[in-house]
């Protein structure tokens, strides 16, 4: 018996081979979609972490800061109004020189410093909470003793608030409500 060879037999073994280079394409392909869902998976969740940790740290920088940030604003809008009233009117709300010469003060000491320099004074003010925070919750030492006798973060700004409160109280024919210090 003499086998006989033809096109047929042949384009079997072909497609074995066509079926092998055809499920290696397919795999390399799998392989390279997987590398890069993968790539693209993990640089989507990078994003996404570093989205919700700034969100995060906006929450709380607002929550540390809008209280004396509007208290200040106040102050500069209240003693910027009184500074700027015709002199009659000024004597009409305030009686005494020496009071209204308190609130010029006032006026000139919050109105020196800019809204960056309150901006840097506050950050400083809370970096200077935190670490007393921190000194607390470790080992109490000499220098840390001498940390805790510091005032509390925001002082020079909620400075500025108290003295307009003792300005105004005196002075009932100006009407300010000033948030609930925190």
């Amino acid at each position: 018996m003499v086998l006989d060879c033809d096109d047929d037999d042949l384009s079997l073994w072909d497609d074995s081979d066509d079926k092998l280079e055809s499920l290696s394409d397919l795999d390399r392909e799998w392989q390279r979609r997987h590398d890069q869902f993968h790539t693209i998976g993990y640089r989507d969740g990078l994003i996404a972490a570093k989205e919700a940790s700034a969100q995060e740290g906006f929450n709380i920088g607002f929550k540390q800061s809008v209280l004396d940030g509007y208290s200040w604003g106040v102050v500069r809008g209240v003693t910027s109004a009184f500074s700027h009233l015709p002199r009659q009117l000024k004597a009409r709300l305030i009686e005494t020189q020496e009071k209204r010469n308190e609130f010029q003060g006032l006026y000139e000491s919050v109105h020196s410093l800019s809204t960056t320099d309150a901006l840097r004074l506050f950050s400083k003010e809370i970096k200077a909470q935190e670490a007393l925070e921190q000194s607390e919750h470790s080992e109490v030492s000499h220098h840390t003793a001498g940390l805790q006798e510091q005032p509390s973060h925001g002082s020079q700004l909620r400075s500025y608030r108290g003295q307009l409160e003792s300005l105004l109280c005196d002075f009932p024919a100006i009407d300010i409500h000033l948030p609930e210090p925190k």
